[in-house]
């Protein structure tokens, strides 16, 4: 659908869907510019702000990734643009070809990392579910949205391509490699400089890490989270949406909503706690 301010785009053709998901196999991360336009984002960024202040304001609103960086879960309605991103065409075409058409949106959030964060111990976002594992088939996706346009100094987002497939027993928590294999993890990094507008779309299980923001900025990056049916992603997160704005959401979103209906949203406890970033390392 077109929302206010949305970027009018065409939709992918059969071949640079294709050449999508073979990247997202392949390199376990796609990058898509200009899929949203620079006054869209400036109200999600609005929005971001907002819900970030009232989530610090409560225990358990704001969960720690690390010294100066942090996690909110939201509500869809809190993001006036949160119909535009989960019916923006791309994102839609690509999440089909990857997880089937009856994928499953199962996270609205954003992390932050304030002036001061530090390096990030490498990490995947949770262990390696049995059907990558046994079948090397993907079961869920992350669309990151950049909030702001990243710069070096504000400690950008760092991926090691290809690394979904790395399978450990030394994995603590199936989720962090040990410091020996650093080396081959930075060999491979690549940092990503995205601008507002821009989207990407990825693998939570590729190896990455924040990196140290040296700016005076934060670098808010909104996360939309999509499962395959049966991932079981959903019980990590609380979404839950208010009766008048299910109504007013369009079927194509609605038959991808699986969460709770309610008469009132209760602000979310954050849970999706990732083991050991809490502690964050000063590890360059």
């Amino acid at each position: 659908m077109a929302g206010r301010g949305e970027t009018a785009v065409a939709p992918l053709t059969d071949d640079e869907l294709i050449a999508a998901k073979e990247q997202i196999y392949a390199d376990g991360i796609v990058g898509f510019k200009g899929a949203f336009s620079r006054d869209w984002v400036r109200r999600l960024g609005e929005d971001v702000d907002i819900a970030f202040d009232e989530a610090r304001a409560r225990p358990g609103g704001a969960v720690g990734r690390g010294p100066q960086r942090y996690y909110v879960e939201i509500h869809p309605e809190q993001l006036r643009g949160f119909a535009d991103l989960a019916g923006h065409p791309w994102i839609t075409a690509v999440a089909e070809a990857v997880l089937g058409p009856e994928y499953e949106i199962v996270e609205v959030g954003f992390d932050v990392p304030g002036p001061g964060a530090e390096y990030q111990p490498w990490h995947r976002d949770f262990p390696m579910p049995v059907e990558t594992r046994s079948e090397r088939r993907l079961t869920s996706l992350a669309i990151n949205v950049t909030t702001v346009d990243t710069t070096d100094e504000m400690g950008p987002f760092e991926i090691a391509p290809g690394t979904q497939w790395d399978d450990s027993d030394e994995f603590e928590h199936g989720m962090f490699p040990p410091k020996e294999h650093y080396d081959r993890y930075r060999d491979l990094a690549v940092r990503k400089y995205p601008q507002m507008g821009d989207i990407s779309i990825r693998s939570a299980l590729t190896i990455h890490r924040g990196t140290e923001n040296r700016s005076q900025s934060s670098r808010p990056v909104l996360v939309l989270g999509l499962d395959a049916p049966g991932a079981g992603n959903a019980e990590r997160h609380d979404l839950a949406v208010t009766t008048g704005y299910w109504d007013r959401l369009p079927q194509g979103i609605r038959d991808h909503l699986h969460c709770p209906i309610v008469d009132e949203l209760t602000p979310i406890n954050q849970k999706h706690t990732i083991e050991g970033l809490v502690m964050g390392e000063a590890e360059g």
